[in-house]
């Protein structure tokens, strides 16, 4: 196994399981105690992981907080942005709806309407899976018990099966060139399967998510994406970005 996947497979593994024994981390990636140790010591100097004693946990990223944390965060960017997107679904719709918090207060909005709701979030399972006017389509895949989501090859195997009307995009961040981007680099494949799955893709970001400097991994561009919904209160430069590549910004 290649360095730089061994690194990324041990961080995926602390992050869904918290503090791991150097023991348990050398047998989980078929390496030597000594290849672990030195593993631990590299990511540990990134900034990637904190050493403790006897072994390691992942440092989290803002997507890595467990889901109930990052739900309070900027709550009436969230649930504006939300609000708006649930104007554009129309009985009969077939949409396709990504991770997140934003994600979840629009499925919240969706309750009690007669759509077809496609998704890899668990939140949106949870929270639409006792309404019978919704027919709801979980996508199967690896859960991610600390951000609520399937992911995996299963997922976008999927994905490719299916092709909706609207897809709803989340994001951790979004740079003023328009690059769209997540922090966890195993939901970042999900979702540009999404992509391809949809003839519209709406992204939906609150201002908060301006500049973008909480993201890692780039997802897709603006020439990816049709509509952004965002607040009046982002980045208008990035918002000019958006609307040169022919993008329609909706500002609420």
């Amino acid at each position: 196994m290649l360095r730089e996947t061994r690194h990324e497979k041990l961080l995926s593994i602390l992050g869904d399981e918290g503090v791991l024994p150097v023991r348990e981390i050398a047998t989980r990636l078929g390496v030597s105690e000594a290849t672990a140790r030195r593993d631990l010591t590299e990511l540990g100097r990134a900034g990637r992981l904190t050493r403790v004693y006897g072994g390691a946990v992942a440092a989290r990223a803002d997507d890595e907080r467990p889901f109930a944390e990052v739900a309070v965060d900027d709550p009436g960017g969230r649930e504006a942005v939300a609000t708006r997107a649930a104007e554009l679904v129309e009985d009969g719709d077939v949409v396709l709806l990504d991770i997140g918090t934003t994600t979840l207060a629009l499925a919240q909005r969706l309750r009690g309407r007669p759509v077809t709701i496609v998704t890899s979030n668990l939140a949106v399972y949870e929270e639409l899976r006792d309404d019978p006017a919704v027919t709801l389509i979980l996508l199967g895949g690896e859960v991610r018990r600390n951000y609520r989501s399937v992911v995996g090859v299963l997922t976008e195997s999927n994905l490719r099966e299916l092709y909706v009307g609207r897809l709803f995009l989340g994001a951790s961040g979004i740079l003023p060139d328009g690059s769209v981007l997540d922090s966890t680099h195993v939901e970042v494949p999900v979702k540009r399967a999404m992509i391809k799955a949809s003839r519209q893709v709406v992204l939906l970001a609150s201002a908060g998510k301006f500049p973008g400097d909480s993201g890692l991994v780039r997802i897709c561009g603006p020439e990816d994406v049709h509509m952004l919904i965002t607040n009046t209160s982002s980045d208008p430069a990035t918002l000019a970005t958006f609307g040169e590549a022919g993008v329609e910004v909706v500002t609420v």
